[in-house]
């Protein structure tokens, strides 16, 4: 794979809640100047700045395993998720006034949340690439420029955009058509908004002509479509919301996994609890199965590669409608887990949408749905729209608007 990065330098910045943001930023590596700079981990900050973000931290922990729990769960969850909420599309209308999650926002900022990381990007005149509104608002109220915001859902909430959006110089970087008509509700103007798709890394797209991915999506979709045995990958969130669908998958699917007829991913991400939790319940229910694997990294860029890694054999991805459902561009069809909060039901609308996923039945069950949507080719046919309908090259077009400005900000010099 011939690299296209070599020389490019950028500011990345990303964000320690969940995985999202930093899978956004994780195919950037290569161009970060000092690495990537993961606000809310870095023992840079200031001790007033990493309170600030341990306080957003758990706010998010808690809105995603909030729903878990029984009877005050539900009412305790739509209380913090209403302050994130994301108004109906419909009917058109003028969206840009500020909300209170931009106006608390606002208010961190000037209490010194991201100063840390305003005093590290002043040294050297480089683009900022962020992949959360925090980095990008900050540097755009400090004059920064020029500033670009990757945006990890289908619609996102008022807050990621700055107070004023018309005398905002953020330029924002979106995954699909839906992301930008909301940010142009939302007052931010056209010529700041580009159609990237959201960014993979380049191990599974392989070069600008996608040969890698288009390899793999061939293979997938003759898997799919001849009935073969299937990889399915079952992915919790990044807070370890919904482990206990994966321990149901693998109770349903165990039959078939010893017969070989299967193979099951469990993807624990960075959690260890969660990793462990997946490995007694293995160690229960199908001791020594060769065809299971459980997925846990030490460290996030560790997680990240191995989940590159078993993603280009995946034949079913089944999660929450997380920025994973950008990963049906890949051609892999969708299992749509229950969605937790705003962002994450309209995420879920727009797979349906594309065609390009499919609701969860009872988990159960899985081993009887699972086969009856292989027969019906239903899995195929939302392979194939995802890979025609979702933008793929993400990572390519947001290395060319890096190398774009660096040789306008070099001949101006």
């Amino acid at each position: 794979m011939r690299r296209t990065d070599i020389g490019l330098r950028a500011w990345v910045a990303t964000v320690d809640m969940g995985l999202g943001h930093q899978r956004a930023t994780y195919p950037l590596a290569s161009i970060a100047q000092g690495g990537i700079i993961t606000l809310g981990g870095s023992n840079a900050e200031t001790p007033r700045e990493a309170r600030l973000w341990r306080g957003f931290r758990r706010a998010y922990e808690l809105t995603s395993r909030l729903k878990a729990v029984p009877l005050v769960g539900g009412p305790a969850f739509s209380i913090t998720d209403r302050l994130l909420t994301i108004p109906p599309y419909y009917p058109l209308r003028d969206l840009s006034q500020p909300t209170f999650p931009v106006r608390f926002l606002a208010s961190q900022l000037r209490r010194g949340m991201c100063r840390s990381m305003l005093e590290t990007i002043k040294t050297r005149p480089l683009p900022l690439v962020t992949s959360y509104p925090a980095p990008a608002i900050s540097a755009d109220r400090a004059g920064y420029a020029p500033i670009y915001c990757i945006l990890c859902d289908a619609e996102v909430s008022r807050a990621w955009v700055a107070e004023n959006p018309g005398d905002s110089r953020i330029h924002y970087l979106v995954p699909c058509e839906r992301t930008g008509l909301r940010l142009r509700r939302y007052g931010v103007p056209a010529e700041r908004i580009t159609l990237t798709g959201f960014p993979f890394p380049l191990e599974v797209l392989g070069d600008r002509s996608l040969d890698t991915l288009r390899g793999d999506f061939s293979r997938r979709l003759r898997r799919l479509a001849q009935r073969q045995p299937l990889t399915v990958t079952f992915a919790v969130g990044g807070a370890g919301a919904q482990q206990d669908i994966g321990r149901q998958v693998l109770m349903s699917l165990r039959k078939f996994l010893e017969r070989g007829e299967v193979r099951l991913n469990l993807v624990a991400g960075v959690r260890r609890e969660v990793r462990d939790f997946f490995a007694r319940s293995l160690a229960e229910l199908s001791p020594g199965c060769p065809n299971i694997k459980v997925l846990f990294g030490r460290t996030k860029a560790e997680y990240f590669r191995g989940f590159s890694e078993i993603i280009r054999d995946t034949d079913v991805l089944w999660t929450k409608p997380s920025e994973l459902s950008f990963y049906s561009g890949l051609g892999i069809p969708l299992l749509i887990a229950p969605p937790i909060g705003a962002q994450e039901l309209l995420n879920r609308k727009w797979l349906l949408d594309i065609r390009a996923g499919i609701p969860q039945e009872d988990p159960r069950y899985a081993g009887e749905w699972l086969f009856d949507l292989q027969k019906e080719e239903r899995l195929a046919e939302a392979a194939w729209s995802g890979f025609r309908k979702v933008e793929k090259r993400g990572t390519y077009a947001i290395l060319d608007l890096v190398a774009a400005v660096t040789r306008e900000q070099r001949a101006s010099a």
